[in-house]
């Protein structure tokens, strides 16, 4: 049995930039304070990311892992010492919030 590789994810033209903006922060602001403890930081985070996010699909760009790659190369000039996070937990989060809003499982990229 060979393993066959998983097709990549491309999202549908971004057409609402503000309100997808808003939504992924808000989204992840409520991953982060749930997954650990809320702090005010974690507001930052979310910011910052969905900023990244939205930035990179108004630049044309669809395909969910490049956004993935996209936001862990920027965050890495996030001081992320006031936090439990790191770019690549929060990389991952907008990942799975993203397939999530999609309907597509997360394991095996099913719909």
């Amino acid at each position: 049995m060979t393993a066959q590789p998983i097709p990549p994810i491309t999202l549908p033209p971004i057409r609402n930039p503000q309100q997808e903006g808003e939504w992924l922060q808000v989204a992840l602001q409520n991953w982060l304070n749930q997954e650990f403890i809320p702090e005010q930081v974690n507001e930052t985070i979310a910011q910052r990311a969905a900023q990244i996010f939205v930035r990179q699909r108004l630049e044309g760009e669809n395909d969910l892992g490049s956004l993935v790659i996209a936001i862990v190369t920027e965050m890495q000039a996030f001081d992320f010492r006031e936090s439990f996070f790191s770019e690549f937990a929060v990389a991952n989060a907008v990942s799975d919030l993203i397939l999530d809003s999609l309907g597509i499982d997360r394991c095996c990229g099913q719909n």
